[in-house]
């Protein structure tokens, strides 16, 4: 895992491949940062040439959104959360629905935010 911090750029050229399947093309975001993508086996590249995400670059993804959607609800209680993503902070313990609609983040979820903070 060690060097496994990414650039905005590079988590910007995983969102490209998120987003559907590739053309044959590559845009300038994902052709820059391919060869240290693919080296960290976080984007693959297919028997036909197209470059697309692998299991473990979905899941850098899904966690980015987590974290941000945690600094987002530590600002607004009411921010927008995606569904998987509140489904999984809630599961882990890091997040309770409030009722009047929103989330609060739990003691678990600010020492976790805390720690990743600490580790950047």
């Amino acid at each position: 895992m060690k060097n496994e911090k990414l650039t905005t750029d590079e988590y910007d050229a995983l969102g490209h491949l998120e987003r559907g399947p590739a053309p044959e093309r590559v845009n300038a975001c994902v052709g820059r940062n391919a060869k240290r993508l693919s080296g960290l086996k976080l984007l693959q590249y297919g028997r036909d040439g197209r470059v697309g995400l692998t299991e473990k670059g979905q899941e850098m993804l899904f966690l980015r959104r987590c974290v941000g959607a945690l600094r987002d609800l530590t600002t607004d209680p009411a921010a927008a959360v995606p569904a998987d993503v509140a489904s999984f902070l809630g599961k882990k313990s890091h997040i309770v629905p409030r009722a009047e609609g929103g989330f609060t983040i739990t003691d678990k979820g600010r020492e976790s935010l805390a720690d990743i903070d600490a580790r950047a």
